[in-house]
């Protein structure tokens, strides 16, 4: 029941354009975690969408893989369209429904996020079963909601402290910088976010960067002057307010943000060798 919603959701927001690159998947949630099962929806390259969009030559299975975390309003054509974008770079690409399972139609007023975190490490474990997958070179990538959910998964002190597997990079678009006493990052991170965001300040990135810890990873911030939150959704043009607050498309931040998270995946997952698989005689 859970997949055909999921599919009925996607079918509706993608309408009459290309058929799904992707395929709705089901895998296990975390032991000790409700609820039992999550779902997903799935994109790898050479596949569907993924391969009539694709940039870059397909090499070889195992692919490096990308965690993608949807925002509050829960999983849509957007989020769907990112896991397309992402297997069309050439990476095998994850979107949670972290909202569905758990019977929920928002998660902006909650404490959801924290979920989701928790989400993408039983996703990375889940793609590290794949055997196209390099379970060694998986990124995690959110927005709004899903991007705090990305800083708060990969703080050595909040939910990294429970995993010995890691995620190799992470990306957060506009989200929500909660400053934790001392920040440590266990993988290098890049955020975006527009100086005008109503939503979450980008003064508290700049706090989270500058407080990081000495061993900490890397952290990249880029705040667009002008640019409000949601500003690579297109279909938030022309804006628009969500309770008091508001939301709108800019191209130019849209386009220099890829272009930015494609370098970083590149840098991150494509330039690392990749891990050698065993040999079956």
């Amino acid at each position: 029941m859970r997949r055909l919603l999921l599919l009925v959701i996607i079918a509706t927001f993608v309408g009459n354009g290309p058929t799904l690159a992707g395929t709705l998947v089901e895998f296990p949630n975390l032991p000790g975690r409700q609820p039992v099962h999550l779902i997903g929806y799935l994109a790898r390259p050479g596949a569907g969408l993924s391969a009539l969009i694709g940039t870059t030559p397909g090499d070889a299975a195992p692919y490096p893989a990308v965690v993608v975390l949807h925002g509050c309003g829960g999983i849509s054509s957007h989020s769907a369209a990112i896991a397309d974008r992402l297997g069309g770079w050439g990476y095998v690409a994850l979107t949670i429904d972290t909202l569905g399972p758990r019977g929920m139609d928002s998660g902006c007023y909650s404490g959801t996020f924290i979920d989701q975190a928790f989400d993408a490490y039983a996703a990375l474990r889940y793609l590290s079963t794949l055997k196209v997958v390099d379970a060694e070179r998986v990124a995690l990538f959110g927005q709004s909601m899903g991007g705090s959910a990305t800083l708060y998964a990969i703080d050595r002190d909040l939910a990294a402290q429970y995993f010995g597997q890691r995620f190799r990079a992470a990306i957060a678009y506009y989200p929500r910088c909660v400053v934790v006493p001392v920040p440590a990052m266990t993988a290098p991170v890049l955020i975006l976010i527009g100086e005008a965001d109503q939503w979450n300040g980008a003064d508290a990135c700049k706090t989270l960067r500058n407080l990081a810890r000495p061993d900490s990873a890397s952290i990249d911030l880029t705040v667009y002057p002008g640019v409000h939150h949601a500003f690579d959704v297109v279909q938030l043009k022309p804006g628009r307010s969500s309770d008091g607050r508001w939301l709108e498309y800019d191209e130019p931040a849209a386009r220099d943000a890829e272009q930015k998270t494609r370098a970083f995946l590149a840098d991150h997952l494509v330039s690392v060798p990749a891990t050698p698989q065993p040999s079956h005689r």
